[in-house]
């Protein structure tokens, strides 16, 4: 007796993307765009929001970072949240969100609500990221489709980054300090308007329960972290930074131990066990703290230090952006043909030159050029850091490994500014004279209202210093990062 053996069918191919996917793409890269532009479109109105609501030192650099750490504290969370309620619906309510901190920003009529409304627009963002990548990954189920579109998502975060600080000059030119805030409106109103047309919704299927005790365990061990290095940052070793420092270690733990014993833990730890997936967490940290620290204060120094107006001194920046940008669309042809690793370490010796440029000479011509060299060697992070991490993990846990990776990308934008800016205020005290009254100590944009000439020097060359001491700062953070990705990215083959 003969057996028929029925072959089975053949799988049918991913259906292709169409116009309304493609269209629906556009419309998350805006809000992606504007997530990384609104880390850097602060810096060129910092010296206009000084003179105007008067912060000190401390409250100044929460102005320009709570904004990025509140993003990376609640980026996890927000992951998790948009798998149980839906993505376009997280990303509508996180746009929504958006748009109301914006116009809370715009007219802040003192430091503190300035301070609060950026830490508001952190959170909204945090909802927003998240949701795009996920509607990325549901959008396009063709492999090929889906790695373009994820490319262009990386592409607008690198954008974003790069054009942030330009767009503010241009918009200073006219306007005061409060309307950077507001080209946010234009691009979230586009989201809510487009989303329920051109985005699918989607939630996980099956995304086990959400255990509210690991989302506050989390929130507690990172935000007292962060309040500690700004403690320490505005006020040295004090009993309050300790304090901060010992309750989110203690809540670290606790954080930790609750994961190990969850059978669907809220982050799976032993992704951390992949020596790639931790490798490419570090480098993603080391490499932006090292990156924004100098990008944050270039800026103030065009504007404050060498008097250029806000227009001129956004087009002193274009080479920076050029650098991003060029260096984000080289990568991906050289990571085809190199390891990740030496592609990522040679990125870093770029970068060393022009950390090094920065801190052995000043000038406006030295700081564009320097921070164009630096932003042309750091561009292979922003590109390979979270699909390394994404690469390392389970196909299970990609989603995790996903928002970690982010995750490790914003909070060294903001540790760059805590850590690296911090650096630079306390050299900046150390020069300004003595005498000099409390507010000029603390800012250089409150030594400029002075009418003593010699006081105004005085901070102005203070101020160069503490940009020279940021920078080799800097270099000695990418210097780390470069010995990390040889030590642990090594094995990784080329993508």
């Amino acid at each position: 007796m003969t057996t028929t053996r029925v072959a089975a069918p053949p799988e049918a191919a991913p259906e292709k993307a169409g116009a309304r996917q493609w269209l629906g793409l556009a419309v998350l890269l805006l809000p992606v765009t504007l997530m990384t532009a609104d880390l850097g479109v602060l810096w060129l109105a910092t010296p206009y929001l000084a003179a105007d609501l008067r912060p000190s030192g401390a409250q100044l650099l929460w102005i320009t970072d709570i904004y990025g750490f509140l993003t990376a504290a609640t980026l996890v969370v927000m992951g998790a949240l948009g798998d149980r309620l839906g993505r376009r619906r997280l990303l509508t309510a996180g746009s929504a969100g958006f748009l109301l901190a914006s116009l809370l920003a715009a007219y802040a009529p003192n430091a503190g609500t300035l301070i609060a409304s950026r830490a508001l627009l952190g959170v909204a963002g945090a909802a927003v990221l998240p949701s795009t990548l996920g509607l990325i990954s549901h959008m396009f189920a063709d492999a090929r489709q889906r790695a373009t579109a994820i490319a262009m998502w990386v592409t607008a975060l690198s954008v974003g980054l790069a054009i942030g600080p330009v767009i503010g000059g241009v918009l200073l030119a006219s306007w005061w300090w409060g309307s950077v805030f507001l080209m946010g409106l234009p691009v979230m109103l586009l989201a809510l308007l487009a989303a329920p047309v051109l985005l699918p919704e989607y939630r996980d299927p099956a995304p086990g329960r959400l255990d509210p005790a690991s989302v506050l365990l989390f929130l507690l061990a990172v935000l007292p972290l962060v309040y500690g290095v700004k403690s320490l940052a505005a006020h040295g070793p004090t009993a309050e930074a300790a304090v901060a420092f010992a309750l989110g270690a203690g809540f670290t733990v606790l954080f930790v131990r609750r994961q190990n014993r969850l059978a669907a833990p809220f982050l799976d730890l032993r992704l951390f066990r992949n020596r790639a997936f931790t490798g490419a967490l570090l480098t993603l940290l080391l490499g932006m703290t090292a990156l924004n620290g100098v990008e944050y204060l270039i800026p103030q120094y065009l504007q404050s230090v060498a008097g250029l107006p806000p227009l001129e001194a956004g087009l002193r920046l274009l080479p920076g952006a050029a650098g991003l940008i060029a260096g984000s669309q080289l990568t991906p042809f050289v990571a085809r043909r190199v390891r990740p690793a030496y592609v990522l370490a040679g990125g870093l010796l770029v970068s060393l030159a022009g950390y090094a440029v920065i801190a052995l000479s000043a000038g406006v011509t030295v700081a564009a050029l320097g921070l164009a060299v630096i932003m042309f060697g750091a561009a292979p992070i922003s590109v390979l850091g979270t699909a390394l991490a994404v690469g390392a993990a389970p196909p299970g846990k990609a989603g995790a490994a996903a928002a970690t990776g982010q995750t490790a990308y914003d909070l060294g934008l903001a540790l760059g500014i805590a850590v690296t800016g911090s650096v630079a205020v306390a050299v900046y005290r150390d020069g300004v004279p003595a005498d000099a009254p409390a507010a000029a100590r603390e800012s250089l944009g409150a030594a400029l209202t002075l009418a003593d000439d010699g006081v105004r020097a005085q901070a102005r060359e203070a101020f160069t210093t503490a940009l020279q001491s940021a920078s080799a700062l800097s270099a000695v953070f990418a210097l780390v990062t470069a010995v990390v990705v040889l030590a642990l990215l090594r094995g990784v083959p080329r993508t």
